[in-house]
């Protein structure tokens, strides 16, 4: 059954059983993956998921029901158990549905085709093939994977509110392997898009080189000093410390950030975007995980935080406006806030000209251990790190097993230069962009 008739089936069930304020959520998620190991498939997967959830508001209580199957009898079952769970609830709380008759912002779609077995072999071929050749230390052990994902999104309510969004992306990663004889090393590459338009000769060979780079690396000897986090390395970063945003986390007080909306946090060359329409990404939304429009906003700017991100509830708390950040991470999951595309806006030095201002220090470009050595709280970090000692303004040894630690707010106030491309080392929700970033200093332990 298609979602407008299930949706039709689900209003009359809560018709008849006498809820006049409800929300219905759909999303699905088709994609398909061919991996290729030395120029041979060695996995075909196919997926297909999605469901929808019914929310419902009775005696004061929010009910929720979730489903995969689109059908008659699930419309009334829906209902009934989001009845049911509503009514087991003991402690009150305000609940809050989107209104209609909002106005959604305007966003061109990127759209990308749809791609078929066989394009998917030929791409991750042809970008294995590129790997081969990329480098004079590659081995054979390279592996390449092409992706072609669909995603659409509905949300229905009793307020009027009737939204449906689609979304598809195609990517290929490389993954180069490299060895000078004693020792290996390996990175990976993710480039979005339509394989035909990508230029996968010259990612195998960026992403060859790079690992070469680090092949024979000292560690790094132990100090305070200058540091550039490289783009790769400030996106773990910033989404690990992405939930410091959250207005429902500093209502929680899980944010160092609470009560400071209108303080100086970060330097005043640092501004944070929240863009949901960033023309380089190619998953752009017009509404919320509730149905709210969303919107560009600029987090901090001029090193001013000028707003966390709400949904309806903290909004209403609080006395704001929602931002348009209630986020679920599939139909299934609890509403929740987080950004769409965050961007820390670049400056205006080049790579070479942020590297002559640090002078001397370490430039790092992997970070790891998020989870165990990072608060996102607190806002400590001790993390395992890999990059290049910095002399005289130039990258030089490759250096690696060494920790960097500081503390990421106050990191933001000690950032003196930016360079001038933002660019996305990954892909996912929330996407995260940045530039490479120059922080006055920070503890290296190594050697």
């Amino acid at each position: 059954m298609e979602f407008k008739d299930f949706k039709t089936l689900v209003a009359e069930a809560a018709g008849k059983a006498g809820i006049g304020d409800y929300e219905l959520y759909y999303a699905s998620e088709e994609s398909t993956e061919v991996e290729m190991f030395n120029g041979e498939t060695t996995g075909f997967t196919a997926s297909l998921t999605g469901g929808v959830a019914f929310r419902c508001i009775l005696s004061g209580h929010m009910g929720s029901a979730y489903t995969q199957e689109l059908s008659g009898e699930q419309a009334e079952s829906l209902v009934r158990r989001a009845m049911d769970n509503a009514l087991t609830l003991e402690k009150e709380e305000e609940a809050f549905f989107a209104e209609g008759g909002a106005a959604y912002p305007e966003c061109e779609r990127t759209e990308m085709p749809v791609l078929t077995p066989e394009q998917l072999t030929r791409a991750a071929f042809d970008a294995n093939e590129a790997l081969k050749v990329s480098h004079e230390k590659i081995t054979d052990r390279c592996s390449t994977q092409a992706v072609t994902q669909q995603s659409k999104t509905c949300l229905v309510n009793s307020r009027g509110v009737d939204l449906s969004w689609n979304s598809s992306v195609d990517a290929v990663i490389l993954g180069a392997v490299v060895s000078d004889g004693t020792e290996d090393n390996d990175d990976f590459e993710i480039k979005a898009g339509d394989p035909d338009s990508l230029d996968l000769k010259e990612a195998a060979k960026k992403v060859a080189a790079r690992a070469a780079a680090k092949l024979g690396a000292d560690v790094a000897p132990t100090g305070v000093c200058p540091v550039i986090f490289a783009p790769e390395a400030m996106y773990n970063l910033l989404l690990t410390f992405a939930a410091a945003f959250s207005a429902e986390n500093a209502r929680k007080g899980l944010s160092a950030l609470q009560g400071k909306e209108g303080e100086v946090i970060a330097s005043e060359i640092v501004t944070l975007l929240d863009d949901p329409f960033y023309p380089e990404n190619p998953v752009k939304r017009i509404f919320d995980g509730e149905g709210s429009p969303t919107a560009r906003k600029e987090i901090i700017s001029g090193g001013v935080l000028n707003t966390l991100l709400y949904d309806l509830s903290t909004a209403h708390a609080a006395g704001k406006q929602t931002t348009g950040n209630a986020s679920r991470s599939s139909y299934d999951s609890p509403v929740s806030i987080q950004p769409y595309t965050l961007v820390l806006a670049p400056g205006r030095l080049t790579e070479e000209e942020l590297l002559a201002q640090c002078g001397s220090g370490v430039w790092i470009d992997t970070l790891g251990g998020m989870h165990a050595g990072a608060n996102p709280i607190s806002g400590d970090f001790s993390l395992q790190s890999s990059g290049f000692l910095v002399e005289n303004g130039e990258k030089t040894a490759a250096v690696r097993s060494f920790t960097v630690s500081g503390n990421f707010f106050d990191m933001l106030k000690n950032i003196t230069a930016l360079s001038d491309k933002a660019v996305f080392p990954r892909l996912g929700l929330p996407a995260v962009a940045s530039p490479a970033v120059l922080v006055k200093e920070l503890t290296i332990s190594g050697k």
